[in-house]
């Protein structure tokens, strides 16, 4: 993700933090600090919603390692503002592994609140609500309880169910045992669209924060139930469907002045390139500019080709390619067969023929 600090690896797993996320602890400790003119009560404050997040990164490692034993590994984990996010390559195809997964992060939350509280129980200080409305301010006394309280509602508001949230994946898996995929994501889309409608009215008349989440939560399904269409549309789609045959390619030793008279003469954006017929990169669009604002004399496609390119067979399910597709970094994946160049899969061309199918079908 764009604008995010890199703070390790554990598992095997990035995990990296948004610069918003610093600027939130900046601004939460100026805040406590103004508001009591006190270093240490500002450090407490930071130190709590450091503690918080924590605990929504262990949320996050409970989703991504219960994904690695079905055989889903995740690309990073990135902490936000509003939360955690953990990029999983894939859901698990079983309606079961996804129920697991979905339940592993608030699972987290709850043996955390179990040990919260029986730290408090040790230490002579049982949860008490009451102290915590007494005790205003993030920076108070009643840390633990504070932290018991805010891992008690990530429970609660993740398994709401409604997409984005744990609780919507949980709904669409329940609902997945018992009829087909797309289908059990488009009612479990519509109860979220429902939630959301429910956030929003009573936001207007009491919180308007609440009708950011409803924003959050229609949008979050609305993308859910999209892409469920797409992998069901691309259901026994082999790649040669969909695969682009008219094209062009370029040479290693082709100045890149060759490659913007292409790029302007069609509306090709990457193009593939050819050794002796055998596929060795991709100049894309985006490296063509980038090379070309760098220098602008002797350049030659070698110099700005990518050479890390995942490549399709025709007679292979569009939605596997699709999936390497979306994994690598690169938009344009060349079709090869026995090593010649047969055509180019690209996620524009994906999307017009699932809109395409998608119109047939409605006229059936």
């Amino acid at each position: 993700m764009k604008w995010s600090i890199p703070v390790g690896r554990y598992a095997g797993i990035p995990v990296q933090m948004h610069v918003t996320f610093v600027a939130l602890l900046v601004w939460i400790g100026l805040s406590v600090w103004s508001s009591q003119q006190s270093v240490l009560a500002a450090l407490t404050g930071v130190g709590f919603i450091l503690a918080l997040f924590l605990c929504v990164l262990l949320h996050e490692f409970g989703h991504a390692l219960t994904a690695r034993r079905f055989g889903v590994q995740t690309r990073d984990i990135t902490l936000l503002p509003i939360g955690g996010v953990a990029r999983l390559e894939r859901m698990p195809d079983k309606p079961r592994q996804e129920l697991l997964v979905a339940v592993a992060g608030p699972a987290v939350n709850i043996v955390i609140a179990i040990g919260i509280a029986i730290t408090l129980a040790l230490l002579g200080r049982p949860f008490s609500p009451e102290a915590i409305v007494a005790d205003a301010g993030i920076a108070g006394p009643a840390f633990l309880e504070r932290l018991l309280a805010v891992n008690i509602m990530l429970v609660v508001f993740n398994m709401l169910p409604a997409f984005p949230m744990d609780g919507g994946r949980v709904l669409r898996a329940l609902l997945a045992m018992r009829m087909p995929y797309p289908l059990a994501t488009a009612r479990a889309a519509t109860v979220g669209k429902l939630f959301a409608a429910l956030f929003a009215i009573v936001g207007f008349f009491t919180n308007p924060f609440l009708m950011l989440i409803a924003l959050f939560v229609w949008i979050g399904a609305s993308q859910e139930s999209a892409a469920a269409q797409m992998k069901g549309a691309l259901d026994g789609i082999p790649v040669s469907h969909a695969m682009i045959t008219d094209f062009r390619t370029l040479s290693p030793v082709d100045p890149l002045s060759r490659a913007v008279e292409l790029l302007l003469a069609g509306s090709q954006q990457d193009f593939p390139v050819a050794d002796e017929g055998r596929v060795v990169g991709i100049l894309t669009r985006q490296a063509l500019l980038t090379a070309l604002a760098r220098r602008t004399d002797h350049l030659r496609v070698v110099d700005a080709m990518n050479r890390d390119v995942p490549s399709a067979d025709p007679l292979e399910m569009l939605d596997g390619a699709l999936q390497r597709l979306q994994q690598s970094t690169v938009r344009t994946m060349p079709v090869v067969v026995r090593g010649e160049l047969v055509g180019l899969l690209t996620m524009e061309n994906v999307g017009e023929f699932v809109s395409v199918h998608a119109a047939l079908a409605r006229a059936r």
